[in-house]
Parts: structure tokens; sequence; C-alpha cells
């Protein structure tokens, strides 16, 4: 029985190797399902599909966080669908800041290459900050659902290369979950203590209402 046993199992194991794909190139025009996105027909997959050229190009940091995020995730780079990772470029121009953020889907790792920034998140069982400030060549990491935050450390333009543990991490950043919606004020200033004046101030800036 149990050598019977073991033959369907390498059977089984043998089909389900002989069958795999190598690879699952996204098609993108296609809805987003849990699983990632649908596979590319294989004629139609070339081998600009895993090939991103856009990480080397400095993003627009003439924004009110004077910082830019370059995202290579599956829908800018199909050939990372089902792979379980993503990339993206931080650029902060002097003053930049990516604000308190989480990425509900994956670790982070940040690559500093250039300039130096400072660096933290806060952990979710004592609120403990572990912060730091990086210089080009220093790596830290980030665990999944952590609120996070990069700032630039120097006077002069920073850049980090910054990898994900899933093609698509997912991002909301607190400042504008808190202030960019149309949530009452009221409601606003008990759950964060702060004075309604202040609150206004932030809608207005970040685009919230009431």
């Amino acid at each position: 029985m149990m050598k019977t046993f073991y033959s369907i199992f390498l059977v089984s194991l043998l089909f389900s190797y002989c069958s795999a794909a190598d690879f699952c190139v996204g098609d993108i025009k296609s809805a987003l399902t849990p699983s990632g996105y649908p596979c590319k027909p294989a004629a139609k997959v070339t081998v600009d599909d895993f090939v991103f050229s856009g990480l080397g190009v400095a993003g627009n940091t003439t924004s009110i966080i004077n910082a830019a995020v370059t995202p290579a995730f599956v829908e800018q780079f199909p050939g990372l669908n089902g792979l379980g990772i993503s990339l993206a470029r931080l650029d902060l121009a002097p003053g930049g800041v990516i604000p308190f953020h989480t990425h509900p889907a994956a670790n982070e790792v940040l690559v500093v290459v250039q300039g130096s920034i400072v660096a933290g998140f806060v952990s979710s069982s004592a609120n403990k900050v572990y912060l730091k400030t990086l210089k080009k060549g220093d790596t830290m990491i980030f665990p999944k659902g952590l609120l996070h935050f990069q700032i630039n450390a120097r006077g002069i333009n920073s850049i980090a290369i910054v990898s994900f543990s899933d093609p698509e991490p997912g991002l909301q950043i607190t400042d504008f979950a808190f202030f960019a919606n149309d949530l009452p004020t009221e409601l606003v200033a008990k759950t964060t203590f702060l004075d309604p004046k202040t609150i206004k101030t932030l809608k207005g800036v970040l685009g919230g209402t009431n």
C-alpha cells in the first residue's frame, strides 16, 4: 500500500514539474485577480516583458513632499507577474520626505545609492521606533504592514532603490488617509486628538473635504 502511494506521489510530482510553465508574464490589459494577472499568450511574450528601464530616470520631485517614487510593479514590469517581487526608485530632493506609510502586502528592502537618508519604522507590539541615518551603500529592511518613512538627511539629492516581496505591495500613506478624504473634521479630531483648525488646514493642503 505504501509503495503504491509513493509511486502515485512521484508520478504526480513529475507531472506537475513537466506541466508547469517557466513564467507567467502578466496580461495587464486583463483584470487583476487575487493571484495576479492572467498569463499573456506565449506567442505574444517578448524579451521586453523582462526588462524595465525606468529606474535609471530621476523622478519629478516638485511636489508637496519634495520626493518621487518610480514604481516597477507588475503594471510597469509585466514579467514580475507571479514571481513575488517588485522594485521602485526613491528620489528625495533636499527637504524631501516619504511620509509615514505602510505596504499591506509586502516586506521592503531599501538600498541607498546616493546621498543620505533617515529611515525608520514603528513596531506594532510596543510602538518601538527603529531609526537609522543611512549613507550610500547602506541597506535597511521594513517588515510588512508596519508604519515607516524616509527623509533626506543631507542638502543634496538622495536616491534609493527599494524592493518588495510582492509584485503588488500596496500602499497607504497615513497623512492622506487622515486628511485627503471626506471624513468629517470632528471625527478626525476625536480619533487623532488634533484640533479642528489644524485638521482643516491639512485637509486644505491635501485635498480633503468636510
